[in-house]
């Protein structure tokens, strides 16, 4: 068996090489390729900035990502706070050998592993001390830098859903369900489905206007989603810090006009047109979502 271990939040380009490498080494040895992740996030269980943390793929998402990759199995692992004081050496021995029964495994250019991790170099000492043959994989860069969750989330949180689909590798995507608003767009010309998230966790872009493509019905349409506080209709802005407790997420479908209140949607973020801003009235409003609508067909060409 060869495994790989990671939490893999949005199985990102960086991922994907060590999980490739995975599924090679288990083809050239004729054996299974096992990846082992954890839940829920570590932040969670010690508390070391759970309050800020979003994810950029939920437990399903995550699946269907690894296993699109050729790997056999994704096993998790429940993470304790009694997990969270396995040294590596216990880690090891205890799951990659013990538990998954492999005898090699593959690390990333940076996988720490257990209690006060070592670099990867001091991991795959201890992992080859243990019997296990170790195959290593290198970073891999975009715009000169390492690709990472972490990074992936900045973007995000900036609105760069360009640089984050480029270092995923696919289009950052929000699934919920559509509920019941108070109607305003529609009286404006520009009806909305309103989008509630199915996992709370799952990390929002930055507050604007995105184009975007919608999955519902089983069809893909295109739209517009604003993301944000809705200032111009309830007088209520962003926080200093960029926050706010009244965060929604609205779509307009553009050529729909179907009844789709209690349905599954998803939206793809293709690009980023404008910040979210505060209008002098739903006319200056109005207006500018012409814009956005003409700016956003325009756009067309890159989907």
């Amino acid at each position: 068996m060869v495994v790989a271990t990671g939490f893999f939040d949005g199985v990102h380009l960086g991922h994907a090489l060590v999980l490739d490498a995975l599924v090679s080494e288990a083809r050239r040895r004729g054996t299974g390729a096992v990846a082992v992740t954890f839940h829920p996030h570590p932040r969670n269980v010690l508390q070391n900035g759970a309050r800020g943390l979003r994810l950029l793929c939920t437990q399903a998402e995550k699946r269907e990502k690894v296993l699109a990759r050729g790997v056999d199995s994704l096993e998790t692992v429940e993470f304790t706070k009694e997990f969270s004081r396995l040294t590596t050496l216990d880690y090891f021995e205890q799951y990659v050998k013990g538990r998954f029964g492999a005898d090699a495994v593959v690390l990333g250019y940076d996988n720490r592993i257990g209690f006060q991790s070592g670099p990867t170099d001091e991991v795959a000492r201890i992992a080859a001390s243990c019997g296990l043959e170790v195959i290593r994989t290198n970073p891999v860069l975009w715009k000169r830098e390492e690709i990472s969750s972490s990074r992936i989330r900045a973007a995000l949180e900036g609105g760069l859903v360009e640089d984050a689909a480029s270092m995923l590798g696919y289009r950052y995507t929000l699934d919920g369900v559509v509920v019941e608003g108070d109607r305003i767009g529609r009286t404006i010309g520009f009806p909305t489905a309103n989008m509630r998230l199915y996992d709370p966790l799952k990390l929002i872009p930055a507050g604007g206007v995105y184009l975007v493509k919608v999955r519902t019905l089983d069809r893909d349409l295109y739209g517009m989603t604003n993301i944000g506080t809705r200032p111009t209709v309830t007088g209520v802005g962003l926080g200093d810090n960029g926050s706010s407790r009244m965060i929604s997420v609205e779509t307009n479908i553009f050529d729909f006009d179907e009844e789709i209140y209690g349905l599954d949607m998803r939206i793809e973020f293709i690009a980023r047109i404008r910040s979210e801003r505060r209008f002098p009235s739903l006319d200056a409003l109005r207006s500018q979502l012409d814009e956005d609508r003409r700016v956003c067909l325009g756009m067309f060409d890159i989907k």
